[in-house]
C-alpha cells in the first residue's frame, strides 16, 4: 500500500473511525456479535465501556504459547490467531503487521502505535484470553458486566456476553502496551484500508480455534 493507494474515500472514512472514542469500537463489535442485534444501544454502550475497563486493569500477563509467523493474514482478515491444537500457539500474520505498520506512520499515528507495539499487542491480546476464558477472571468479567439469566433466592446466575472477552482483551493490550489508542481503532483502519485489494475481512482481526 502507498499514500496514492489510500484515496480520498478511504481517508474520509478513516478519519471518521479516528474520531470515535475507544468504546464504540467495542459497540461495534457486540452489534456485530450474534445474539446482540437487538439489543438496546445504550446497554451495548455499557457492557463495552465495562469490559474496556476491566481489561484494562488487569495485570501483564506472560505469553506462553508458542509464536510463529506466517504469511497470507490479509486475504484472511486476520492479524493474528490462536490455536490450542497440537500445542498452544499464537500465528503473527506478517503481510497484516507490515500493513499495519504502514498504515500508522501515512496517518500520522505513531505517537500512538509506537513501533514495534502492534505485534506487542497482538501478543499480549492473546496471552489474557486464557484469563478470560478459565478461572476466577471469566467470572470477574460476567459480574462486572451484570448480564443476569436467573434469579433463585440469594442466588444470582450471570450470563456470558459473547464479544466481551475480545474488548477486554484489546483494552488489555492497549494497556500493558503502552498505546494511546486501542488496537480496535487500527483494525477498523485496516480494513478500510485493504478492502480495495483484498475485500472487507469476513472475520475479527483474532481468530481463536480450538
Amino acid at each position: 500500500m502507498t499514500a496514492a493507494l489510500l484515496d480520498r474515500a478511504a481517508r474520509t472514512a478513516i478519519a471518521e473511525l479516528e474520531a470515535e472514542d475507544d468504546v464504540e469500537f467495542g459497540v461495534r463489535l457486540l452489534r456485530n456479535t450474534p445474539t446482540h442485534e437487538r439489543r438496546d444501544p445504550a446497554l451495548l454502550r455499557r457492557w463495552a465501556a465495562t469490559a474496556d475497563a476491566f481489561g484494562a486493569g488487569l495485570p501483564p500477563v506472560a505469553a506462553t504459547a508458542r509464536i510463529v509467523e506466517s504469511d497470507g493474514g490479509l486475504a484472511k482478515g486476520l492479524l493474528a490467531r490462536y490455536t490450542s491444537r497440537p500445542v498452544p500457539t499464537v500465528e503473527l500474520f506478517t503481510d497484516t503487521l507490515a500493513l499495519a505498520d504502514e498504515l500508522i506512520d501515512l496517518l500520522g499515528w505513531r505517537h500512538w502505535y509506537p513501533a514495534g507495539s502492534v505485534r506487542a499487542a497482538a501478543v499480549a491480546h492473546e496471552a489474557v484470553h486464557g484469563q478470560l476464558h478459565h478461572g476466577p477472571r471469566k467470572k470477574e468479567l460476567k459480574r462486572a458486566l451484570g448480564h443476569v439469566v436467573l434469579r433463585a433466592g440469594r442466588h444470582t446466575l450471570y450470563g456470558h456476553v459473547a464479544g466481551a472477552d475480545e474488548i477486554a482483551a484489546h483494552a488489555h493490550a492497549r494497556t500493558v502496551c503502552g498505546l494511546g489508542r486501542s488496537p480496535l481503532l487500527l483494525t477498523a483502519a485496516l480494513a478500510t484500508a485493504a478492502e480495495p485489494q483484498h475485500g472487507p475481512p469476513h472475520g475479527p482481526p483474532h481468530g481463536r480455534e480450538k
